[in-house]
């Protein structure tokens, strides 16, 4: 038996020990693989390069985040903020448009999407937003790419693999750029419209935000069967910013409550909470007991889609790591917590490393 093969079982086992009663059967019919800005573990987030490693290594969708320029193009970045994912700071043209601006009710310094044409922004460079983590080989290497661009790559791999790939965009900031005149929502709907590929091909729409969402569900109606929407969950004690820039109150604990995820029911088709809303860690750091989440959401017809699942040790449960050290890269832990995951009756999940996710699924 090789090294790899023992590691998960014996992870498997601990897990199976204090999670006997864990399962839960999923809804969907096939659990999917999502490639969470990409491969990120490989290749510098929301570039092509990530997407194809993504592809390559069998992911069943690709999440592009997206992010508007002052030009109205959305564009992939996970934050509007650039400073930590490309070289910027290190353009002296563009140095005078560092600033501090309010986004979603906190105060952040550094260069914002929105103050930079599309032509601007193709001058930068990717670079690795967690080098502390992983290789930085990359960087300097892949554009900023549009959702066009990923939405005509994405065909072309989905051609040339014979298989068809999702997307699943996640609308970032919908208030903030609504407020700066640069609202997202039906600009992304348009452009899913503009390509063949996106009117037929699975599309997930996903957003933190609950009135965008809602917005999108009227203006998709039953129309458009292969667009789904997302509503992604954050810390218990978070609110969405849609809700508090109403002067209103509904935390995200709120919403993952039996009567909460019944109201999401009615515009959305599945929840996107963190990896630990559905099993938590001990106050030792391993892998607790599962909540009510999974089987609550599907007993309202949700699917449970979490995120994020990483490599390395750091990001996972402490009963699953290899050695001491956080930074080590621990395939066979990843592996083994996603599919204690998998028996808590998840539907889909995002991994930074979609081989492995591959691997937690097919291998079971």
């Amino acid at each position: 038996m090789g090294r790899l093969c023992w590691a998960i079982m014996m992870a498997g086992a601990l897990v199976m020990a204090a999670n006997s009663q864990a399962n839960e059967a999923p809804l969907a019919k096939k659990v999917l693989v999502i490639g969470h800005r990409g491969a990120s573990a490989l290749r510098p987030e929301h570039t092509l390069a990530s997407y194809g490693k993504a592809i390559a290594d069998g992911a069943d969708f690709i999440e592009p985040d997206l992010v508007m320029t002052k030009d109205g193009v959305p564009v992939a970045r996970h934050e509007n903020e650039i400073s930590g994912t490309t070289d910027v700071a290190q353009h002296p043209e563009f140095a005078a448009r560092k600033t501090t601006k309010t986004i979603d009710g906190e105060k952040v310094t550094g260069w914002f999407t929105e103050d930079f044409t599309l032509v601007e922004l193709k001058t930068l460079r990717a670079r690795e937003r967690l080098p502390q983590f992983r290789s930085t080989a990359y960087d300097g290497q892949f554009q900023i790419p549009t959702l066009d661009e990923i939405i005509d790559f994405v065909a072309t791999e989905a051609a040339t693999q014979g298989r068809v790939i999702g997307i699943i965009p996640e609308i970032k900031h919908g208030t903030y750029f609504k407020q700066a005149g640069l609202p997202m929502e039906d600009r992304v709907l348009a452009i899913l419209a503009d390509h063949a590929y996106t009117r037929t091909a699975p599309v997930e729409i996903q957003s933190f935000e609950i009135a965008n969402l809602r917005y999108l569900r009227g203006k998709l109606g039953k129309d458009h069967p292969n667009i789904r929407l997302l509503q992604l969950l954050g810390d218990a004690k978070e609110e969405p910013y849609d809700v508090v820039a109403a002067g209103k109150h509904l935390s995200f604990a709120q919403m993952m409550t039996p009567a909460g995820l019944r109201d999401i029911a009615g515009y959305a088709d599945a929840i996107g909470p963190s990896i630990r809303s559905i099993i938590p860690l001990a106050a030792d750091g391993t892998l607790g007991k599962p909540t009510s989440l999974a089987h609550d959401a599907h007993a309202v017809k949700l699917e449970l889609h979490p995120y994020t699942f990483r490599p390395e040790n750091f990001f996972q449960a402490k009963n699953f790591w290899q050695g001491s050290d956080p930074k080590t890269f621990n395939e066979a832990g990843s592996i083994a917590e996603i599919r204690a995951y998998l028996d808590a009756g998840v539907d889909a999940f995002f991994t930074d490393d979609p081989a492995i996710g591959r691997k937690a699924v097919d291998g079971r």
